[in-house]
């Protein structure tokens, strides 16, 4: 949730660089067959792309999928519901760039909850094949997210709180959208999202991933999770079963 490292005051007053990560943004990618769908890279709050997917991003290129990222909400810091309204304008964008019909959505933290909201409310869903999330904030956070609810300018702090009333009507009526699939990579360690158990997602077409019952030493926390090497293992093949990592999968630790 709370992505960054960095205080809210800084998140209002140091703008989002604006330059896409390596592989990302390439109007002229047309998706190959063996990957017809599109992929968006979600950064988090206090976050942007270019320092949250300098590693996912030119990997997945280099695999041939077409890669697009985004800034928004003034470092995720603005309510989320405007922020998921920049989200679908930016798929929108996406799928006419690439003529394609659906598009594959990776986020961290706020940026894999935050999708669920432009899903359920905004007509994302039938725009959506599969959803990722590392260490996402779907049912909020008992911790990390309080210092500063409400606080600095950070209203998606405050949604982002555990029983907020963003949440409650996030999440009323189950999780999942029948048609898309999902896959939740958290790790014990986290500190901001906590219970950590509650980044994972109850419904059909769900794969929750605890990074320590296949690594139990790997030692990655919230922040570090978008460069932890077992987590985007899980994250590629989320990404080969169009959303939905194979639970049979064995991660090299």
């Amino acid at each position: 949730m709370l992505a960054g490292a960095g205080g809210a005051a800084g998140a209002q007053t140091l703008p989002s660089p604006g330059l896409p990560p390596p592989g990302a943004n390439d109007p002229g990618c047309r998706p190959a067959a063996a990957h017809p769908d599109p992929v968006v890279l979600v950064h988090g709050t206090f976050g942007d792309m270019s320092g949250s997917w300098n590693l996912l991003s030119p990997v997945l290129r280099g695999l041939g999928y077409c890669v697009f990222a985004l800034d928004y909400g003034h470092r995720g810091t603005d309510p989320i519901e405007e922020s998921a309204a920049e989200l679908g304008a930016f798929v929108d964008h996406v799928l006419v760039t690439t003529r394609a019909s659906h598009v594959l959505v990776v986020g961290h933290s706020q940026g894999g909850m935050m999708p669920r909201w432009w899903m359920r409310f905004l007509g994302g869903a039938a725009k959506v094949r599969g959803l990722v999330g590392l260490s996402p904030s779907n049912h909020g956070t008992t911790v990390g997210a309080a210092p500063f609810a409400g606080r600095n300018g950070c209203e998606a702090c405050a949604e982002q709180v555990a029983g907020s009333a963003f949440l409650t009507r996030l999440n009323a009526g189950g999780d999942t959208f029948a048609g898309v699939n999902y896959t939740v990579v958290q790790t014990v360690h986290d500190e901001v999202v906590t219970p950590y158990t509650s980044a994972f997602l109850s419904g059909p077409g769900v794969t929750d991933v605890t990074i320590q019952d296949d690594c139990p030493l790997d030692p990655v926390e919230h922040v570090g999770i978008i460069y932890d090497a077992v987590a985007l293992q899980w994250v590629v093949d989320a990404l080969d079963h169009a959303g939905r990592a194979d639970p049979g999968f064995r991660p090299v630790c």
